[in-house]
């Protein structure tokens, strides 16, 4: 599936889609020193919730997605050099507004589970 959104985003920060179908998205995560909260290697949960997010638009899959809002929780914590996996599926299309569930994972094991509020506006958010 050809991917409508986002696309000029740097996946070297937000992932790198794995797989894109209609209400459904995977994106690979391999986190860097860059991403380092502190010294002991902690990568700031902004990033884990970006590749999150960006699985959540890929999942929509339209030019003009944004997000409205997320109820997120972060379970455990990610290193330097992990490498995780977003995954989304939409669950409810109201309109313009679609629920997308996320989850972030390492090795089968849950770090990261949201539910977004996605909506799919006229034009460009900016226009």
């Amino acid at each position: 599936m050809k991917i409508d959104t986002h696309r000029h985003i740097d996946q070297s920060l937000c992932g790198k889609p794995l797989f894109a179908e209609s209400g459904n998205s995977k994106v690979e995560l391999v986190t860097t020193p860059q991403m380092a909260a502190d010294e002991q290697g902690l990568v700031h949960g902004g990033f884990i919730f970006s590749a999150a997010d960006y699985a959540a638009m890929i999942a929509v899959n339209h030019p003009h997605v944004v997000l409205g809002a997320a109820d997120v929780k972060f379970l455990k914590p990610v290193r330097v050099g992990e490498t995780v996996i977003a995954q989304a599926q939409v669950q409810e299309v109201k309109g313009k507004k679609y629920t997308v569930s996320v989850s972030v994972t390492k090795a089968g094991e849950a770090l990261f589970q949201g539910m977004f509020s996605c909506f799919v506006l006229d034009k460009h958010v900016l226009e």
